[in-house]
């Protein structure tokens, strides 16, 4: 084998550059599967920890059921009131309704368009809300009716051009104006939405004059905080039992859906999950031009070499030594090719991480250790599969035949 693989070198180094280009169609296969699958599992880990984020006692209980169901109801203050009421549900420990849109907010002559949350206090206590600067919305601004703002890091970037110093600013929602108490610390986005960019407000003052549904009382979204993460099985069919008492509705004929963190965990994983494979296999394309760019290369050997194979053939080389002579020169073309395509998808999947970094976006790519050995072994596969043609070709040449041939 020593041998063999001794003799497949020399030969390959004998047409330098053919056997550079035909490598280089290795290199670039390899190197955009390990690139590919770094960059979905990037992505994959930034959204599952975004997700991750939220915390994993929380419950978000929205409108809507997985069936249409005759006569809906909304969600409302009321039902917060009831999952929050004591001895109601025991594993609950705390609701925040929520109010949602998007809505237009300018400073000076900067306007723009960013999510806008009616929220209570207790919001950001379930969120583990940080302040960067300024304080968070207290119950004096819920009965006060406040016009008063906290907003995210991109929003307060956009509107004034700098991260701090805005509180006590005043900005326009929707033409009114309204005071900024608060900055919260950057979390960055997330798949749903960023919660960096975000005017939060309060509920009251949401409900008065900014997002008006048909009932004054109704809200988009409850977020409800289960006691601890194993409790979030107990307080889903709490919560579920009291909404479906309060809507009388029946079961199977839910007019809310409650969704747990490890639902949007599964829904993200199984997202990213069918886009890495898309991508490697998109990748995995180029690879496979790279394997016929090798049996291309060995035919032409092959035919190059017809008399050198009649003549070992003369000499005492069996079918077996032909077979294994040209299946090493395909073997280490893809090899080598492998080795070289390793790096340079490590070095793409870097430059990617740094372009994120630089453009402030959450993402590095994660080059792991099972994407490696599988574009090795793909690779050495592919190499094998290509040669194996021209390798037999090769090996069922007559000597006579061959010796004959110019």
């Amino acid at each position: 084998m020593l041998q063999s693989l001794l003799e497949a070198l020399d030969s390959l180094t004998t047409n330098k550059m053919r056997s550079a280009l035909t490598i280089l169609g290795i290199v670039i296969g390899v190197g955009a599967v390990i690139a590919m699958l770094a960059i979905g599992r990037g992505a994959e880990q930034t959204i599952t920890g975004s997700i991750s984020g939220l915390g994993t006692n929380l419950l978000f209980v929205m409108s809507g059921g997985a069936q249409e169901v005759s006569n809906p109801k909304p969600l409302t203050l009321e039902d917060a009131d009831a999952i929050a009421a004591p001895f109601a549900a025991p594993s609950v420990v705390a609701v925040a309704p929520l109010l949602t849109d998007t809505i237009e907010v300018s400073y000076a002559r900067e306007s723009r368009f960013t999510q806008a949350q009616g929220v209570t206090p207790e919001y950001g206590v379930m969120r583990s809300l940080e302040m960067s600067e300024g304080e968070f919305l207290n119950e004096g601004h819920m009965l006060g009716r406040a016009a008063v703002a906290v907003i995210g890091p991109d929003t307060a970037e956009n509107l004034f051009g700098r991260r701090d110093g805005v509180v006590g600013e005043t900005i326009r929602i929707e033409g009114q104006p309204f005071r900024v108490i608060g900055v919260t610390v950057a979390k960055g986005g997330s798949g749903f939405s960023n919660e960096d960019d975000l005017v939060m407000v309060p509920l009251t003052t949401a409900q008065a004059r900014l997002i008006r549904h048909a009932q004054r009382s109704q809200v988009d979204m409850l977020l409800v905080q289960a006691a601890d993460s194993e409790t979030v099985g107990l307080a889903n069919e709490e919560v579920s039992a009291i909404l479906r008492a309060r809507h009388r509705s029946e079961i199977g004929e839910d007019d809310f859906t409650v969704f747990t963190q490890q639902d949007f965990l599964a829904t993200a994983q199984t997202i990213t999950g069918v886009l890495t494979i898309f991508l490697g296999g998109v990748a995995g394309i180029s690879l496979l031009v790279g394997g016929i760019g090798i049996m291309n290369i060995m035919l032409v050997s092959v035919t190059e070499r017809t008399r050198e194979i009649g003549l070992r053939k003369a000499v005492g080389a069996r079918k077996r030594d032909i077979m294994i002579q040209f299946l090493a020169e395909s073997s280490l073309l893809s090899l080598v090719g492998g080795i070289i395509g390793i790096m340079l998808g490590w070095a793409l999947s870097m430059l990617v991480g740094a372009i994120a970094r630089a453009s402030d976006a959450d993402l590095n790519p994660a080059v792991s250790l099972d994407a490696i050995l599988l574009a090795t072994l793909f690779s050495a596969a592919v190499g094998l599969f290509f040669g194996l043609y021209p390798a037999k070709r090769a090996a069922d040449l007559e000597p006579v035949e061959a010796l004959r041939y110019e």
